[in-house]
This record gives C-alpha cells, structure tokens and sequence, in this order.
C-alpha cells in the first residue's frame, strides 16, 4: 500500500497537529505493512530530522510557480504528483483536503480532531469561524471517509456538519514514546531543580488559552500551601493569570515553564503529584493521556471528551467550580494511596491507546476504504 500524507502538519507544527502527524507515521512505520509514505511538504523545515523516513519521500512542490506560491500548490497544486506517484490513498491529517480533488479519482481522507469553533464558538473571532466552517464543511463532504479522534469529535461532526455517522470512524491518537518510558528518581530531580520546582506540585500541560481555564486550577490553590506547574505557550490569557497571582499573593505557587523538550516534559510529568485538566473542551486531550502514560493521578472535567480520555478510574470535576476541584486535590494529597490507586488503575487503562492499536485501528480502515 502506498499512502500519501498532507505532511505540512508534520513538518512546520511543533505542538498539537504536528505531534499527531508525526506520531502517526512513526507508529505507522514500526507497526504497519504500508509499501511506502509519500508526504507532501510545502517547504524545508529542521522538523525532517526528526521525522522516520525509512520507508518515506518527502514531496515538494515542482515547477518555478508552485516553488513560487507553494500554499497554493498545497491547496490546488498536488495533484499531479499524487496521481503520478500512484499512490493508494491520500490522507489529509488536520481536517484539510485540497479544492482539486475529484470524486472517485483516489481514496481520500481526512483526519477532524475537533470542531470547538462551532461547539464553543465564544473562543474564536468572527473571521476565523467563517473559514473554518467552509474548511471543515468541505473536507467532510470531499473525504470518502473521515477520521475522528474521538467519540465527542464524531458525535459533534455529526450534529454541526450534519455528516452520516456511517461515513466516521474513531480512531484514538497515541502519545510521544518518551512518556512511556521510566525515568529514576535522580533524572527526575534533576530536571525539576533545573526548572525551579519544588518535590511536590499539581502539574497543568497545554497552551495558556481561556478555554484551557487554567485560571479556575489557581483559584483553586487559594488558601492551601500546594503549587501549580503550568507548562505551556503563554496567550494574551496569560495576563489574567498573572494578574490574579499578583493580587492574591501567590507568586510562590505557581510556576511557569515554556520552551521544554519532550524528555524533559516526560520526567515534568512523572514527577507530578497529580495532573489536573479542568478545561472547558477539547477534540480529546493527549496531555490526559500523557498523565496516565506516566502513571499519575488525574482529575480532569466531567463531561466531553474527556471521560473518554481519562477512562471509569480518574476523578472527574465541573471545570468552573474551583472549591471543587480544590477538594479533589485535598483528597490526593490526603491520601497517597488512594492517589496510588487512581494512578495505577489509568496506567492500565491507557493500554488501549498503544501504538499497536492506533496502528492496527487505522490500517484497518485503510484497507476497509480502499
């Protein structure tokens, strides 16, 4: 089987649609029968590096025009060297597909992690929603098939793009190697002094954005002596955590961490007392899954994707209510062994996120579409 890749993605992202991009083909070229990869790249980047190429092209664009505007070569340009690769499959992987595609030319289809613009529309601009309805909307249309990446992203395609729900399939995404590893207690100190962090702290994970609501975690922290990493890009957001820090006197509670590479993160994580996730929405929630990865507590919000996410065993909080979430945390710091419990119990929980799954999951389908 040969398989074409919307790869800018993977190339030019270095968070989110760029980590499932690149998780994909690593995972995809350890554990699948697939003749070769075929990713299609707008331009050089210094992420090829660490992309596995084994069994993997790289295609850019040809000809001085498509060199010239290479976003229109993406959105109008690949089809000719698709169709002269003959490959077996094309699969956009962040809810994209080009305007060139024809029916019944290639089996085509398209990864939707999520469609909070139209679920949660308060956090986007006018603008952005207008362009992302028309994106989504005809992505979906396009595709013979589409991705989801969880049941919450195929229940909400469904709904707002009023899509078959026989057209979907989910198929859960995986995490990064690193956080399946075990790190000694030595590795883990020492990045923890590194970053100025203190033995005990409740780990946060994910840019600082409202939706994240990392604002609700701190509040929570108010009055007790426990500590909040944030480890993530700061928004214009930011601003109103810091303001609150400021005003209520908890400068020495939270820490702020940007710019880590994924070891680093990996020991951030396990070294965690507990990682709490009241965010409002989300496609899925791969810090979630991170956290369980790395066999640690979770308590994340009750409803959404994030159940799905977090599985029967972690603890489960309206994201709004601080003083709930603040009793939760109480409960972990309380009792250990009841945080040990909790953790263990995910740890086997995400064994159904592994890469074996995801890969044998997603080959399925392929050969199911083809």
């Amino acid at each position: 089987m040969k398989i074409a890749f919307d790869a800018k993605r993977i190339f030019h992202n270095y968070t989110g649609l760029g980590n499932y991009g690149r998780d994909i083909l690593r995972i995809l070229n350890n554990y699948a029968e697939v003749e070769h990869f075929f990713l299609f790249n707008t331009r050089k980047s210094s992420l090829e590096k660490e992309v596995p190429l084994q069994k993997a092209s790289i295609v850019y664009p040809k000809g001085w025009f498509w060199k010239s505007f290479p976003s229109l070569w993406r959105l109008m340009g690949q089809w000719k060297q698709i169709k002269a690769e003959k490959v077996d499959l094309y699969h956009g992987l962040s809810g994209e597909m080009p305007l060139q595609f024809r029916k019944n030319t290639i089996t085509k289809l398209v990864s939707i992690h999520d469609l909070i613009f139209l679920s949660h529309p308060q956090y986007y601009n006018p603008f952005d929603k207008i362009i992302y309805k028309f994106k989504f909307k005809y992505a979906a249309r396009t595709a013979d098939h589409i991705v989801a990446i969880s049941e919450q992203t195929k229940a909400d395609i469904v709904k707002y793009l009023k899509i078959d729900a026989a057209k979907i399939s989910v198929v859960y995404q995986g995490c990064n190697k690193a956080y399946k590893q075990k790190y000694t207690a030595q590795e883990i100190a020492a990045v923890k002094r590194r970053h100025g962090l203190p033995d005990q702290y409740i780990l946060n994970v994910g840019t600082l954005q409202e939706r994240k609501n990392a604002l609700t975690l701190i509040k929570a922290i108010k009055g007790t002596s426990y500590h909040v990493v944030l480890v993530g890009q700061e928004k214009g957001y930011a601003k109103k955590l810091h303001r609150y820090i400021q005003n209520h006197k908890l400068y020495n509670q939270v820490s702020f961490v940007q710019n880590v590479d994924v070891g680093q993160l990996a020991k951030i994580y396990q070294g965690a007392t507990v990682f709490c996730y009241p965010s409002i929405c989300e496609g899925f929630g791969i810090p979630i899954i991170e956290a369980l990865y790395s066999n640690i507590p979770v308590i994340a919000t009750q409803d959404g994707c994030f159940p799905e996410a977090a599985g029967p065993h972690s603890i489960f909080v309206d994201p709004l209510n601080s003083k709930m979430i603040r009793k939760e945390l109480t409960r972990i710091y309380e009792n250990p062994n009841l945080g040990r419990q909790i953790a263990d119990k995910g740890f086997e929980y995400v064994q159904r996120f592994s890469d074996e799954n995801v890969a044998n999951s997603l080959m399925n389908l392929y050969k199911a579409v083809i």
